[in-house]
């Protein structure tokens, strides 16, 4: 008798939970990206306003270079190229996709190439950027400040350096303006 009473217990329930499919779909699925903080820098960063909290993406293999000395900011001048570049003269690349719910995001490219520009892209959505960080392998830095400015899908001129210099990364702090968007990085020879 209790052998029949729990078969037919476990079949009502069986199918009570197969007849409602929406319930699974009201359940909300909370997911954690990572450690959530404030945007790490040292006294001599040249960016002088509140830093965001940040969802921090650590890298999966450690930066080789830490910021020895920062050049002066350089202004981001938010103009798309009308042209990118061949694809044959692209020396490295790597894209970071960012949600809406991370809100802030700090990311990193392990660059370690040598080349003369970088060129910033934004796809999938609209971006609003804080700051960019680029690493030289001597450790001189230079951060291009996108005063936490909306930006559209594009191509940028990221930094130019004509002479050829080695990059070891690039640290960027982000977060998508609509429900999602990528953001590449792409070294030039």
């Amino acid at each position: 008798m209790k052998r029949l009473f729990l078969l037919s217990a476990l079949i009502l329930s069986f199918v009570v939970a197969a007849a409602t499919p929406d319930a699974e779909a009201r359940r909300v699925r909370v997911v954690h990206r990572g450690p959530r903080g404030v945007v790490r820098v040292s006294a001599s960063f040249p960016v002088r306003r509140a830093l965001p909290h940040v969802v921090v993406r650590t890298p999966l293999v450690a930066f080789r270079v830490v910021p020895r000395v920062y050049l002066p900011a350089v202004t981001f001048g938010a103009v798309v190229l009308a042209t990118a570049p061949a694809r044959d003269g692209v020396v490295w690349e790597d894209s970071e996709e960012l949600e809406k719910d991370d809100d802030w995001t700090e990311f990193g490219f392990n660059v370690d190439k040598r080349g003369t520009a970088l060129l910033f892209e934004i796809e999938d959505g609209p971006a609003q950027v804080s700051f960019a960080e680029v690493v030289f392998d001597n450790g001189e830095t230079q951060v291009v400040d996108f005063a936490d400015g909306q930006h559209k899908l594009g191509t940028y001129s990221l930094l130019d350096f004509k002479d050829g210099r080695k990059v070891d990364h690039v640290r960027v702090v982000a977060k998508a303006s609509g429900k999602e968007t990528e953001i590449s990085v792409r070294l030039i020879a």
